[in-house]
C-alpha cells in the first residue's frame, strides 16, 4: 500500500500564503501557491506607497526566499473564482487543504446609501487609488487614471487613510512646485513637504494650495497609529497620548488638515456628479461612536476619497457571511461547509498590517498541520504516564480514521493532482524557474527612472 502523502493548495503568495508555504515545507509538506497576478507580492507591491523602497524589497525579498523552495509549486496568473473555479479545485482537483490567503481587495463601502452610483463622478475608493498611485509611472501602465483634486475630502482613520493624503498632498504640492520652476521628486517630498518648502521660501499658501481635509468618526488619539498596549487605563492613557503625537507630527510634516469626530450621514451631488458630503459629529461614550443629532453640516468637495477599510473580494463559491468570508470554525478558520479549506491572514483580519498578515498566517497554519495534517502521526505516540500526552492521544485515535480519509492522499492522487498543476504553469506562460520569472515581471521602478538612491 502507498504511503499516504499530503498536498495544500494556497492561494495568494503574499505576506500571509507565503508565510503558510514556509510553514508548510519546514513540516516537509508539498504546496502549490496560486497567485492571481504575475508576482506573488499583494499588497506589498500594489498597497504600500511607493515611498516605502527599502521596506517593499525588503518584504518582497522574503516573500522571495520562502516561494522559491523545491517543495513550493508556484503557479502565476491563476485568480479564484476566475482563472480557477473555487468548487472543481475545492472537489475535484485533490487537495489535502486548501488555504485561501488571498487578501482584502475590496474597500468596505462608504455607508451613505446610493453613494456608489457616483464612483469616479467624485467618488474614488482608496484600494484602487494607491494601486494607480504606484504604477502610473510605468510606461505600459494601462489601468485608471486619478486626477488629483486640490481641497479632496478622505474619509478614514486608519493607517491607510494617512497614505491617501499622503498621496493627495505630495501630488498636488510637487505639481504647484513644478509650476513655479521647482523640480522635487516624491521622495525627497516624502521626507517632509514642511522642510522642502521651507528651504524654498515657500508656504502652501505661496503655491495656491487649499490642502485635503481628512475626516475621522473617532478623535485623534483613538487613531491606530501606536503598537503599544492599551490594556489598563495607564497603558491607554499612554497610548492615546503617542497616538495623538504622531497624528500631528505627520500633520505638520505634509500640512492636510484633519478634522475629528465627523462621520458621514449623507451626499451632495450636483449636476450628476458628487460634490461633497454632510457629516454628522460624534462624541465617544464608553469607546463606541455616538452620533450628536442635529449637528449635521455639509461640505463641499471636488474629490471624496474612501479610506474606511478593506474587505475580502467576493470568491464566486466561497460562501460569505455579511462582508467577509463565512468562517465555520474560528480556532482555524474553516470556511463553512468545507472541511479542508481554511482563511488566513487579511482575507479574515481585513487589516494591511504586514506584521498581524504573516503572524496570523503562521499560526494558522501551524494549527491547521497539527490538528489536521500530523494528527495520523501523532496517534503514535508511546505509552506515557503524562495525562496530557493520554488525553491528546485519546482526542488524536478519536479523530485519525476522518482525518486519514479527509486530507491524507495516495501517490496516484498526488501525481494526478500535480499533473493539473502543471498544466496551470502552462498556461499562465510559468517555465518553473521561479527567480527567473520573478526578475523579468518586475515592474520599472519609479527610483530608478529618477536616479533616486536608497
Amino acid at each position: 500500500m502507498s504511503k499516504p502523502k499530503y498536498l495544500v493548495a494556497v492561494f495568494g503568495g503574499a505576506v500571509a500564503g507565503s508565510e503558510a508555504a514556509f510553514q508548510l515545507t519546514q513540516k516537509n509538506i508539498p504546496c502549490v501557491v496560486f497567485e492571481q497576478t504575475a508576482l506573488p507580492y499583494g499588497k506589498i507591491e500594489d498597497g504600500l506607497p511607493k515611498w516605502h523602497v527599502k521596506l517593499r524589497d525588503k518584504e518582497e525579498e522574503k516573500i522571495n526566499t520562502k516561494l522559491n523552495h523545491p517543495l513550493v509549486s508556484y503557479v502565476p496568473n491563476a485568480k479564484l473564482g476566475d482563472t480557477i473555479d473555487f468548487e472543481d479545485v475545492a472537489s475535484k482537483w485533490g487537495f489535502s487543504a486548501i488555504l485561501l490567503a488571498t487578501g482584502a481587495w475590496a474597500d468596505r463601502p462608504l455607508p451613505i446609501e446610493g453613494i456608489d452610483q457616483y464612483l469616479n463622478k467624485g467618488l474614488i475608493y482608496q484600494n484602487p487609488f494607491i494601486y494607480w498611485f504606484n504604477h502610473k509611472h510605468e510606461p505600459d501602465y494601462s489601468g485608471p487614471v486619478y486626477p488629483i483634486e486640490d481641497g479632496a475630502i478622505v474619509v478614514g482613520g486608519g493607517l491607510a487613510s494617512l497614505d491617501v493624503v499622503k498621496v493627495l498632498m505630495l501630488e498636488t504640492v510637487q505639481e504647484a512646485l513644478e509650476k513655479k520652476g521647482h523640480q522635487i521628486d516624491i521622495f525627497t517630498l516624502d521626507r517632509s513637504i514642511a522642510k522642502v518648502l521651507d528651504q524654498l521660501g515657500l508656504s502652501i499658501d505661496d503655491l495656491g494650495i487649499k490642502g485635503c481635509t481628512l475626516f475621522y468618526r473617532r478623535r485623534m488619539m483613538d487613531m491606530p497609529l501606536s503598537p503599544l498596549p492599551a490594556e489598563t487605563q495607564e497603558q491607554l492613557a499612554k497610548a492615546q497620548t503617542v497616538r495623538k503625537k504622531i497624528c500631528q507630527n505627520f500633520i505638520s510634516k505634509y500640512l492636510f488638515k484633519m478634522e475629528e469626530n465627523r462621520t458621514p450621514v449623507d451626499k451632495i451631488v450636483e449636476n450628476g456628479r458628487l460634490s461633497g458630503i454632510v457629516l454628522q459629529e460624534t462624541r465617544i461614550v464608553e469607546e463606541r461612536v455616538v452620533p450628536i443629532p442635529g449637528s449635521e453640516k455639509a461640505y463641499k468637495a471636488p474629490l471624496i476619497i474612501s479610506s474606511i477599510g478593506s474587505i475580502p473580494e467576493p470568491i464566486p463559491g466561497v460562501p460569505t457571511s455579511g462582508q467577509v468570508f463565512d468562517i465555520e470554525n474560528h480556532v482555524h478558520c474553516k470556511l463553512r461547509g468545507y472541511p479542508h479549506v481554511f482563511a488566513l491572514g487579511n482575507a479574515v483580519t481585513g487589516r494591511g498590517n504586514i506584521i498581524e498578515s504573516q503572524k496570523h498566517g503562521k499560526e494558522i497554519t501551524q494549527l491547521i498541520i497539527d490538528s489536521y495534517l500530523e494528527y495520523p502521526q501523532s496517534a503514535r505516540l508511546e505509552a506515557s504516564n503524562s495525562e496530557s500526552i493520554k488525553e491528546v492521544r485519546e482526542q488524536t485515535q478519536a479523530l485519525s480514521s476522518t482525518i486519514l480519509k479527509n486530507f491524507s492522499i495516495t501517490e496516484v492522487q498526488f501525481e494526478e493532482t500535480m499533473r493539473k498543476v502543471k498544466l496551470q504553469q502552462q498556461k499562465s506562460g510559468y517555465d518553473g524557474n521561479f527567480r527567473r520569472w520573478i526578475e523579468t515581471h518586475l515592474p520599472l521602478r519609479l527610483e530608478a527612472m529618477l536616479g533616486v538612491k536608497h
